[in-house]
């Protein structure tokens, strides 16, 4: 009896248990490691951020360097203090504004004869990783020269930091404000002291954001005395710029007392900066540590991956977290924030406005991406990149801080708006939007944009856009990049035939579908290759496909290996210019199995992550696995989606093949370690890879849901023997976006050789 009876306890607790576990939220931040990314050329940053929110405090360890874009970089060894504002993986630095440092003993602002490290602060502290922390919305680490532990956590648009110091009766903090992670020019710089606990102030830049206006409103949980130390230099043509501008705050502190403070910072003005600080009512860090966790909960959540590889969790959940940071909000709590124009707008309800776009990355797999997690989310993207358009007179290449830059090539919010509308989305004005998408493709380079008189400044203006309606080539004596610039703006000018014949505008149609095709005139048969060809109409000499010569030859950030593929609009007319289906998939072979050597004086150092002359580490590779789908041998493919997905993304500082480059890097691997991918944004068609995980749950708009569950999942099985979409058999590896949004079901079943599933037309 007494036997039995124990055995339904254990029965009871059990079905208590699981009542239990029911209820609990599932946790998936503990899956995310801030730190990948931020070693070799991954560009990321440790910080605590909000999803898209407008504020990133993060710790800065050294004044610009290539591998330290985003103000941190893992193998160093100090720390110059926590500014708020960075960059998410790009490959150009920019920002780290209000640098805040807290010291105990004397504040050394200048540096002593022997110091040489440009990149180290005089006020730097030493710290170790062993005693650093980051996780979604927090990040806390000791600073060994001030026996200090700093701690930050956010709102949207606020940071709280807690410091916890030893006993001094010299404490205090350096709020530096000339300091950024890319030597800028500082054009003005101001701080007020408004009390003994707050000061405010604002900074004017020239840098990447060739007018960066930041305003801050800073409050202290502790009264300090203040002596703000500014001065101004004379350049070299005799006028005087900007020096130092830092407030040196001091107090005393018991041991382990901590001191808190509030920070929030606006584009538009002071008040707009101490409103946005409102979003943090009290002193109460763990509740925004917790917020933050939970909004950071929420959008992992939409995404659910089963597998007992733990690594792999971290690695996908990590990813996702990537994918979550950029673009950032740019709307004060009051609806205001700076256009493109240099003029204060209010956005309307419900519509902020966002910066940084990197779109000649993102629109690869990012926002390919959010049309299937966050549609309503990528929706306001395209309603700000049309309010830049109508504010700025055109489309941005690369918008940062309400900022035209001009960066990188083609004119990729051209394919975000296009695979928007193409998938169902009708948030926004398509009459508006091809408007728009024209201005981008037509625009005279030399007049002002728009009626607004406003002139893009620090934009390489190309007069590439002439020849292309000319001759139908951009002549490679004329403008460098020119066999890149000419194959993307064809397949823009492929997306825009789509939207012109989607709102009925068949001239326009027939027109940029013509355009569409003038990647054929860079194909230079002989070689079999993509190449630069001068006004004469004839081809660059010498040739040599592994060369580069970054941004100063006829690709960018490539060579001819990587860019003789981008044609994803028109795969079967690449094969035809190649001699058939048959010749392509040879030379497609040998784009992976030939020698990986690089040539040159200045070789870009974006052509990484190679598998041959495959680049994954960059982003005009990225969808050149997939061609062989088309081709008939997927097989193929899913050999090399699991080489990369394995060999290229792992849990490590060093986990990055190239620039996370605002969450493209990190969206390719989301949406291939789920099984599928879209080659091409305008085509709402979706081409099957290798899925890498037992199951995985996607999260849909409506409570719907999309399951794909994986049967012999293993690491050796990494081919598809067999597929079924909703319960039928699927014999091709493609399906579309309608199906996936409408929910159901994808199931896979792997085996460890080659088959020929999915080799039909």
């Amino acid at each position: 009896m007494k036997q039995k009876k124990t055995i339904q306890l254990c029965v009871l607790a059990a079905v208590l248990a699981g009542c239990g576990t029911a209820s609990v939220e599932k946790d998936y931040t503990q899956y995310v490691n801030p730190f990948i990314g931020t070693g070799g050329h991954g560009h990321t940053y440790p910080g605590a951020v909000l999803p898209n929110g407008m504020i990133h405090p993060s710790p800065d360890t050294r004044i610009y360097e290539w591998d330290a874009c985003s103000g941190y970089y893992y193998a160093d060894s100090t720390i110059n203090g926590f500014s708020h504002t960075h960059l998410s993986g790009t490959g150009c630095a920019d920002l780290g504004d209000v640098l805040l440092m807290p010291t105990v003993g004397e504040q050394q602002i200048e540096r002593t004869a022997d110091d040489t490290n440009k990149d180290r602060l005089p006020f730097a502290s030493a710290f170790s990783h062993e005693k650093e922390t980051a996780t979604p919305g927090y990040y806390s680490v000791f600073l060994d020269r001030y026996g200090v532990k700093a701690e930050l956590t956010a709102t949207k648009r606020a940071a709280l930091h807690r410091y916890t110091f030893p006993e001094s009766a010299d404490a205090g903090f350096i709020l530096d404000l000339d300091y950024s992670i890319q030597a800028q020019k500082n054009r003005s710089l101001s701080i007020e002291v408004v009390n003994d606990s707050t000061l405010c102030g604002y900074k004017n830049t020239n840098g990447w954001a060739w007018r960066h206006d930041v305003y801050f409103y800073a409050v202290f949980s502790k009264p300090f005395t203040c002596t703000v130390v500014q001065d101004s230099v004379k350049g070299k043509d005799g006028r005087y710029a900007p020096g130092q501008c830092k407030a040196l705050l001091k107090f005393k502190t018991q041991k382990d007392e901590q001191v808190l403070v509030k920070v929030a910072l606006s584009a538009v003005d002071r008040e707009g900066a101490q409103k946005n600080l409102a979003e943090i009512s009290g002193w109460d860090f763990e509740a925004v540590r917790e917020d933050a966790r939970q909004a950071w909960n929420n959008y992992l959540s939409k995404i659910d991956i089963e597998t007992t590889d733990e690594s792999q969790k971290r690695v996908f959940y990590t990813a996702l977290y990537h994918t979550g940071i950029s673009p950032a909000l740019f709307t004060d709590v009051d609806g205001r924030y700076r256009s493109l124009d240099r003029e204060i707008r209010t956005a309307e309800e419900g519509k902020p406005m966002y910066t940084t776009f990197s779109l000649w990355d993102t629109f690869r797999a990012l926002h390919p991406l959010l049309t299937i997690i966050d549609p309503a989310q990528n929706s306001l993207y395209v309603n700000a990149l049309l309010h830049q358009y109508q504010e700025g007179g055109i489309l941005p290449m690369w918008e940062l801080a309400g900022n035209y830059t001009g960066t990188m090539i083609g004119y990729h919010a051209v394919p975000v708006i296009v695979d928007a509308y193409m998938k169902g989305d009708r948030s926004f004005d398509a009459n508006l939007a091809l408007k728009a998408c024209l201005r981008s493709a037509e625009y005279d380079t030399i007049a002002p944009i728009a009626t607004t008189g406003y002139l893009i400044h620090n934009a390489l203006m190309p007069i590439s856009k002439y020849y292309k309606n000319t001759l139908g080539y951009i002549p490679c004596d004329k403008e460098w990049e020119s066999v890149a610039k000419g194959l993307e703006y064809a397949y823009n000018d492929w997306c825009i035939s789509l939207l012109a014949e989607a709102v009925g505008d068949t001239a326009t149609h027939r027109v940029y579908a013509q355009r569409g095709k003038n990647y054929q005139n860079y194909y230079d048969a002989s070689t079999g290759f993509m190449r630069g060809k001068d006004l004469k109409g004839e081809w660059r000499t010498p040739f040599n496909p592994n060369a580069s010569t970054h941004r100063t030859d006829d690709y960018c950030e490539g060579n001819a290996w990587q860019w003789t593929w981008f044609v994803p609009h028109d795969i079967e007319g690449l094969a035809d210019l190649m001699g058939g289906r048959e010749q392509m998939l040879a030379r497609l072979d040998t784009l992976f199995t030939t020698d990986a050597k690089l040539e040159g004086e200045m070789v870009s150092a974006d052509i990484s992550g190679l598998i041959g002359q495959y680049a994954h580490g960059n982003e005009p590779s990225h969808h050149i696995i997939y061609m062989y789908n088309t081709l008939g041998q997927p097989w193929k493919a899913q050999e090399l989606v699991d080489k990369v997905l394995h060999e290229q993304y792992f849990d490590d500082p060093n986990g990055l093949s190239g620039n996370e480059d605002c969450g493209q890097m990190s969206a390719w691997y989301i949406l291939n370690a789920m099984g599928f991918y879209q080659p091409c944004p305008g085509k709402p068609v979706y081409s099957i890879g290798r899925p890498l995980y037992d199951a995985v749950t996607i999260q849909l708009p409506g409570g719907k849901t999309f399951r794909i569950s994986t049967a012999n999942n293993a690491p050796a099985n990494k081919y598809i023997q067999s597929a079924k979409l909703n319960g039928a058999p699927l014999d091709t590896p493609f399906f579309d976006h309608e199906t996936l949004m409408q929910g159901g079901t994808l199931e896979f079943t792997l085996t460890d050789k080659p088959t020929e599933w999915g080799i039909g037309e």
